[in-house]
């Protein structure tokens, strides 16, 4: 019994804590997937940058969100920002496995990462 009652706090608990949506809708971002190869990033990233048709702008050097300059940072930013843009539009957070949804708000410092409900 005591198991049970566990599980049931700790999933109370992880609830509180996600950002939540008045109309019960949780906040997600797409980031970089930390077990993909940089090489695999780059490409996704001058895709997404590219033809995909993100704003790439804020990983620009002297941009909020070019340091840390990392492709996996930037990879993030980028997929975020595609993933935003064109998610009600048919838009996914895949980029051929290297991305992910996460429901914890990836800003840091003066880079803010854009949610859209």
């Amino acid at each position: 019994m005591s198991n049970v009652l566990l599980m049931t706090f700790l999933a109370l608990l992880f609830l509180s804590i996600i950002p939540q949506k008045s109309d019960g809708e949780f906040e997600q971002w797409c980031i970089a997937d930390e077990q993909t190869p940089d090489d695999e990033l780059q490409a996704a990233l001058d895709w997404s940058c590219g033809r995909g048709g993100a704003d790439c702008s804020k990983i620009q050097v002297n941009q909020p969100c070019y340091l840390p300059n990392t492709v996996r940072d930037h990879a993030s930013y980028a997929f975020n920002n595609y993933f935003q843009k064109f998610k009600h539009k048919g838009g996914s957070c895949y980029f051929k496995g290297a991305a992910l949804i996460t429901e914890l708000d990836p800003s840091h410092n003066s880079c803010t990462y854009e949610f859209v409900p």
